[in-house]
């Protein structure tokens, strides 16, 4: 048995299916990353808000995993590293349904102009 990455629970669920502050703003995301501590949803740093840094600038939770489809890489904010690492308790990714960039009635007709 591999011993415990500090900053990484492999226990806990994912906060929902998507970004927690876009979904409560009526926003939108590009993709999703889903942080290894807690679990929390946020969006990436191409999405307009960048709520998965800033949910780790705010906790200090270091290690995000994608929540992607298809995507199992870690990110760490403390190195500016990626890694590979444990699978996280399900799901691993966003449902398969659920369309890039989402959620499909919020997303406008011109959004790749409002990447970063």
């Amino acid at each position: 048995m591999s011993e415990p990455i500090p900053g990484i629970d492999t226990q806990v669920p994912p906060s929902g299916s998507g970004c927690s502050e876009c979904t409560d703003t009526k926003g939108w995301w590009f993709h999703l990353r889903r942080c290894a501590q807690c679990g929390h949803i946020g969006c990436c740093d191409s999405s307009p808000s960048q709520h998965a840094s800033k949910h780790a600038e705010s906790t200090g939770h270091q290690f995000i995993r994608s929540f992607e489809p298809g995507e199992s890489w870690y990110y760490s904010y403390a190195d500016e590293q990626m890694y590979d690492g444990p699978d996280l308790a399900p799901p691993q990714h966003h449902p398969l349904d659920q369309p890039t960039p989402g959620p499909q009635d919020l997303v406008p007709p011109n959004w790749q102009r409002y990447l970063n």
